[in-house]
């Protein structure tokens, strides 16, 4: 059952000018009038105000700040001065434990390495398939406190160790602690992006840019299982180097690391749903959590788990984009199409049914959906098949007896949605137009939700012609969203509210504009030229997190729009933009997440990854992944 809120629409206008010098950031107008809603249960939101404002970081001009990370020295919270700074914590390719951070390893538990017999190190300017360190959680559990990491690379790694905490709140990591954090129980890891610590202490993760599994059955070999993919054909290494032992159904899914008594627990959720995640957000309710989906012509998706904090179990629900108004970003309200219910245990039963990871016996996309040739126009020629476009393209899609008990029904339509998350509910008319969907937060004093977009194109776009969807991006599905290019992206809000039907206290029911990047040309400014969003402004979007009790919502960069990536603080109410902190050229910025309290010190998380990638000269210790902290916080100031 969805839910569908009307809303009245207001126009938006110009907001003020930042602190720092921001002309012409997007600005909303008040809040929208709002029927048929439930006021959401905030019996778990903490309302102390805080004011928050940071010293800004200037705009990188020289070889000096261009070249090296460069992070705000003083916040001023409640109207009092604090100094604060950037500390780093770890880096890819240092040592500890007998470990080496970032370095990957295959099922049985040895070292990969590449073809000079050198360590294969996810650290993003190296020979190896992927971005490097991408996420890090701070975890408070049995009175320690411990630092948990995930790597984006095809082969997906992860490591744990303590970190140390003195009197003044400074961090550090403790020595002969670094742990490998062994995901072989699972499949093995896939291009870990972002993730959280859930309100009850875990690291929740991703895995991003999932294989189309359509494509690995028409083009395996069956022989060596490989497909000419490098992409895919990397993770065969994780396998020893056997592609027949690879399934792409192993990998997209939401895993969660617990620290029970000392040790990491390591588990996968295939009940929340298969396709690029970058992010998993848990709402305060413990139940609720949404999830966005990185790529072209993706979904936003919602989960709703059975019982507070455990997300084995739940019935998963898509977005439906209606739109309103294609002014700036759009506004839109939100629907909710229901995908159906069902458990890890019953997904993971399908992926090993012999109980033996390293034997190939899951599911082939053709068991999950039969598939026939659009037309033209996009339809499809036989009844019975419904056309959809997503990240795969236009295709003509009937779901198949996923579960072979000989009927097709409800059972196998949950199993599909979640091996198949994105086809089958672009089949049920869910919305998959949305492009480069990155980070997610909640702002629980306002009940707002925030989703990063990176761009506003392709299915975003109004690709019309005399009615007709003119792309390849529209033909074939919905052509739900119609809004103008915007290469530079944006973030928008989205209110929550109680559904009493779906069982959320936190259901989202519209989505609208926040704070657009603006295109701009520099070619005239050599200082600049090498910038084409507005260097005031933000510039595509990644990861975003909110300074719980504040109006401060940060947001960082993955961009080459601007010369050196940075992180933002915005202020959700006066519509001020100060950068908080840039990365070296060549870095995109990960990770950023607000740990308010950590034994009464707050932190800001940042990770710099692939820094100086192109830069020639960079030395090997330059170029290395690095995990830090901003802080150190006193968020007790009256």
């Amino acid at each position: 059952m969805a839910l569908t809120a009307s809303v009245l629409t207001l126009a938006g206008c110009a907001g003020d000018d930042g602190s720092n010098g921001v002309d012409g950031v997007a600005g909303l107008d008040g809040a929208d009038g709002v029927s048929s809603v439930e006021t959401p249960n905030a019996t778990n939101v903490s309302l102390k105000a805080l004011t928050v404002e940071f010293n800004p970081v200037a705009l990188p001009v020289d070889d000096a700040t261009k070249t090296t990370l460069q992070a705000t020295d003083t916040v001023r919270i409640n109207g009092t001065d604090q100094s604060i700074g950037y500390t780093k914590l770890i880096a890819t390719g240092e040592t500890d434990n007998a470990e080496t951070f970032g370095a990957v390893k295959d099922y049985l538990g040895n070292a990969i390495t590449f073809e000079d017999a050198s360590a294969y190190i996810c650290n993003g300017t190296n020979d190896g398939v992927g971005s490097g360190l991408d996420y890090f959680s701070i975890l408070q559990q049995g009175g320690n406190l411990y630092m948990v990491s995930q790597f984006e690379c095809q082969i997906g790694a992860m490591y744990m160790n303590q970190l140390t905490q003195d009197g003044a709140g400074n961090l550090s990591v403790t020595p002969g602690t670094l742990e490998f954090i062994d995901q072989s129980p699972e499949f093995g890891g896939f291009v870990h992006c972002a993730g959280q610590t859930t309100p009850w202490n875990s690291h929740l993760g991703s895995e991003e840019y999932e294989t189309d599994a359509r494509m690995v059955e028409e083009t395996a070999d069956p022989v060596t299982g490989l497909t000419g993919n490098k992409y895919y054909d990397e993770t065969a290494k994780f396998w020893g180097n056997d592609g027949t032992k690879l399934n792409p159904y192993y990998y997209g899914w939401t895993p969660e690391v617990k620290v029970v008594a000392g040790s990491p627990e390591y588990s996968k959720h295939y009940a929340m749903g298969r396709f690029s995640h970058e992010l998993s957000y848990v709402m305060p309710d413990q139940k609720t959590v949404y999830m966005s989906d990185d790529g072209t012509n993706v979904g936003l998706f919602m989960f709703v788990a059975d019982v507070a904090g455990d997300l084995s179990a739940g019935s998963l629900y898509a977005a439906k984009w209606n739109q309103v108004s294609d002014a700036g970003l759009g506004n839109a309200t939100i629907n909710w199409i229901d995908l159906g219910h069902t458990t890890n245990a019953a997904v993971r039963a399908l992926l090993d049914a012999d109980n033996d990871v390293a034997t190939n016996d899951a599911p082939v996309f053709s068991d999950i959906f039969s598939a026939e040739d659009p037309a033209e126009d996009g339809s499809c020629p036989t009844d019975g098949f419904t056309a959809i476009n997503t990240t795969a393209g236009n295709e003509c899609l009937k779901l198949n007896d996923v579960n072979g008990d000989g009927n097709i029904d409800d059972t196998d339509g949950a199993l599909a949605s979640r091996l198949e998350t994105r086809r089958y509910a672009a089949m049920q008319g869910a919305t998959t137009e949305f492009r480069k969907e990155e980070g997610i937060t909640f702002n629980a004093k306002d009940n707002k939700l925030y989703v990063a977009m990176s761009e506003v194109a392709r299915g975003m776009e109004n690709n019309m012609k005399n009615g007709e969807a003119e792309t390849k991006y529209d033909i074939g599905g919905n052509n739900d969203i119609k809004l103008d290019y915007n290469k530079c992206g944006g973030v928008y809000e989205m209110d929550v509210a109680k559904d009493s039907t779906i069982g959320s206290d936190f259901v989202a029911y519209n989505m609208k504009g926040l704070i657009a990047g603006i295109p701009t040309d520099y070619s005239a400014n050599p200082l600049l030229s090498a910038n084409s969003c507005d260097v005031n402004g933000i510039s595509n979007p990644d990861n975003v997190t909110f300074l719980e009790d504040s109006n401060i919502l940060v947001i960082g960069e993955d961009t080459g729009a601007h010369e050196n990536n940075m992180i933002w603080a915005y202020n959700i109410k006066d519509k001020s933009l100060n950068r908080m902190m840039t990365t070296p050229l060549d870095a995109e910025t990960t990770s950023p997440f607000w740990h308010k309290d950590v034994n009464g010190f707050g932190y800001m998380t940042a990770v710099t990854q692939h820094p100086m990638e192109d830069q020639d000269g960079a030395t090997d210790a330059q170029k290395q992944s690095e995990a830090g902290v901003l802080g150190v916080f006193d968020f007790s100031t009256p």
